[in-house]
């Protein structure tokens, strides 16, 4: 991955710290929340600058590693009352507020493909259309919880749309892995997200993205 520009690196790390920074103050300052996530980032931060995901022949074995754990840990928070305790608590507008980061993230799936490490079906050159969540969410937050414009039931269905683009998002990256499932790109695999540190968009960014308007579709559908 040395022919990467360096703003690509930037950008990307740059992104990674607001959203933490933005999933802390949507938890209230969690120090347990902020503790496990840090953890999992160093973690898999290590495990990727050894080379663990990168091998395009143990690539696809290995990527579930990346995203079912905290997946799991997350989806996990739905089934005990603490979990739900903790969910109902998540501060809305901040969740809401949190989608910009898809902004940043899409230049920089944009800048990958331009540089060969991904297949243009990830980008919004392409099949994605995750882009369109960042630009909104700030209209959104702006006038559902500031000017208090938009009603429940309209943001509820934008976190809904949110949601099945990044699930679209999803499935074209995991179809485009180098293995025999593979349906889209393969000029150029999808090889980045198993480099450091690209590989912390499926490990802790689009988890966190999920999470975030999962439970704000759980949050809006009580109070309707």
């Amino acid at each position: 991955m040395e022919h990467l520009p360096v703003y690509a690196y930037i950008t990307f790390g740059a992104t990674l710290v607001i959203a933490i920074g933005l999933f802390y103050k949507a938890t209230h300052y969690s120090k347990l929340f902020l503790l496990l996530l840090l953890v999992w980032v160093t973690v898999q931060s290590a495990l990727g600058i050894a080379g663990f995901y990168s091998d395009p022949n143990t690539m696809t074995v290995r990527f579930p590693l990346l995203v079912l754990p905290p997946l799991l840990l997350l989806i996990s928070r739905f089934f005990t009352k603490k979990g739900r305790a903790f969910i109902d608590g998540l501060d809305l507008p901040t969740l809401t507020l949190f989608h910009t980061i898809r902004i940043p993230v899409e230049l920089v799936l944009f800048w990958l493909f331009v540089h060969k490490s991904i297949p243009e079906a990830m980008t919004f050159h392409g099949r994605n259309f995750d882009i369109l969540s960042g630009i909104t969410a700030p209209f959104i937050y702006y006038f559902g919880f500031v000017k208090r414009k938009i009603g429940r039931r309209a943001i509820l269905a934008w976190n809904m749309v949110c949601l099945a683009l990044l699930l679209n998002v999803v499935a074209n990256a995991l179809l485009s892995l180098p293995s025999r499932f593979q349906q889209f790109g393969f000029e150029r695999p999808n090889l980045a997200l198993g480099y450091f540190p690209f590989l912390l968009l499926p490990a802790c960014l689009v988890p966190l993205v999920m999470f975030a308007s999962v439970a704000a579709i759980r949050q809006l559908v009580k109070k309707n």
